[in-house]
């Protein structure tokens, strides 16, 4: 399965490129991504709840600080 990266430039049409799942994954996880957003329930244009959600999304290894090889 392969997905389209966004072009660089809108005015360079071959700047679309294949590019793997797994490779993408890889590269998620090597450096980590953050993910958020907001949810608010309301009526009539009355706030009730509003929700802030965050969440890291890295590998163990991106997350741990380096060990002393001494």
């Amino acid at each position: 399965m392969t997905t389209s990266l966004a072009p660089n430039s809108a005015d360079d049409p071959l700047a679309y490129r294949p590019v793997a799942l797994v490779d993408l994954l890889d590269r998620v996880l090597a450096t980590g991504v953050v993910i958020s957003g907001d949810i608010t329930l309301s009526i009539a244009d009355v706030d009730l709840v509003r929700i802030s959600l965050r969440a890291l999304v890295a590998s163990v290894g991106a997350l741990a600080p380096p060990q002393d090889a001494g």
